[in-house]
């Protein structure tokens, strides 16, 4: 049914949707709203679950893992600060295989404090073994969330669903929310094999000595790879359903014999497809849009750039002393590729400054450079720095 909504009251509904039995959480913005929204749902007897008020993020991260792990659907959603507090308990959950569903609302990270969004925060637990996709927009944080559940209980993998903070969460749009009856039709009830079970014990998260240690690192990083054709599976039986496509693993748009591509994450690429149409005299450019960031869709990238010159990454984080980060795991994916095109490393739109629409023949009239950027923030204004910090 069509609504207009603020995405976190979208996101919620969807939660409820999907029948979740226990849900915690702690406010940090901009995460709050979906949880107020949740709450409000239990309150009007709209969503029958155990509702968990915890005193941190630590704390709702580790009361979804127990739930989890009992065999119960289990929902959270955090940001920024409130995702690093949870950083131990999300290489747990992980490292259980348990199947649970985190909404990461993107934020800055401090210091300096900032309330606004980039996607520091998830980037900066990239490596904790969940699946983490991105929305483009709040109808995909809507079907994404869905997905998620189905994803994450198919693979036994957590699943963090990474929507732009305020960009996304605060945002009104016009929202196709499915009806219940087409989520039950989409999303089988849950049946967790290893759930703990009184009367057949089993032990969870042991000791393991280096005899073992590397083995389960190997089956969790498997396990990520071959998650790759359930994300797909799931975009697809969803838009038999509805219709709509998230696009799998990524998406790209854009003219097919376009020489130049821009790959980004999130909100961005409705900037980007804005502005393309807004300066055509630019030139026409392929734009990417990584939806999966982890599993990194590696093949699926290559092919992506398949006949390009030219692939500007534009990412909203960054690694301090490194560069880019999704350019540089770019390099990696199109390592030994012939006639592999040039890339271009940019952040951009760090701590929620404005990506204007003429960043597009900006982006395009820096190409042309003899010499590709390695890294570089592209929109800082360096008149604000100390000469030293320039």
């Amino acid at each position: 049914m069509q609504q207009t909504l603020e995405g976190s009251q979208a996101i919620a509904k969807t939660v409820a949707l999907c029948r979740p039995h226990v849900v915690a959480a702690y406010p940090i913005t901009p995460q709050t709203h979906i949880v107020e929204n949740i709450s409000k749902l239990v309150a009007e007897g709209q969503l029958d679950c155990e509702l968990v008020s915890v005193e941190s993020e630590f704390s709702a991260a580790s009361v979804v893992l127990g739930a989890s792990a009992s065999g119960a659907r289990a929902y959270t959603a955090s940001s920024s600060q409130g995702i690093l507090l949870m950083s131990e308990v999300l290489y747990n959950i992980a490292g259980l295989r348990l199947p649970l569903v985190l909404t990461c609302a993107n934020r800055a990270v401090s210091a300096p404090l900032s309330i606004w969004n980039d996607h520091q925060d998830s980037m900066a637990v990239r490596d904790a073994g969940w699946i983490q996709l991105f929305c483009a927009d709040n109808q995909e944080a809507v079907d994404t969330t869905i997905q998620a559940f189905y994803i994450t209980e198919k693979t036994e993998l957590p699943v963090m669903v990474c929507v732009d903070g305020f960009n996304l969460t605060h945002t009104l749009e016009s929202i196709d929310v499915p009806e219940q009856e087409l989520v039950d039709q989409y999303l089988p009830a849950l049946q967790f094999s290893r759930a703990l079970n009184a009367s057949r014990p089993i032990s969870m998260g042991t000791l393991v000595s280096p005899d073992y240690f590397t083995e389960a690192r190997h089956s969790h990083h498997i396990a990520l790879e071959n998650s790759k054709h359930i994300i797909v599976e799931a975009d697809e039986r969803w838009q038999e359903l509805t219709g709509r496509t998230c696009g799998g693993l990524l998406t790209v748009q854009g003219p097919e014999d376009a020489r130049v591509g821009i790959i980004s994450l999130g909100s961005t690429l409705g900037t980007l497809a804005d502005a393309m149409e807004e300066y055509p005299e630019s030139g026409p450019a392929k734009l990417i849009s990584l939806r999966a960031f982890r599993p990194f869709p590696h093949l699926a990238l290559a092919q992506a750039c398949q006949g390009l010159s030219d692939v500007v990454v534009l990412e909203r984080a960054l690694s301090a002393g490194g560069g880019g980060i999704v350019a540089n795991e770019l390099r990696a994916a199109l390592y030994g590729m012939s006639d592999s095109p040039r890339i271009h490393s940019y952040a951009a739109g760090l701590g929620g400054r404005d990506i204007p629409m003429d960043i597009y023949p900006r982006i395009m009239n820096a190409i042309k450079k003899e010499v590709p950027e390695r890294f570089a923030i592209f929109d800082v204004e360096l008149d604000k720095l100390d000469p030293a910090d320039r």
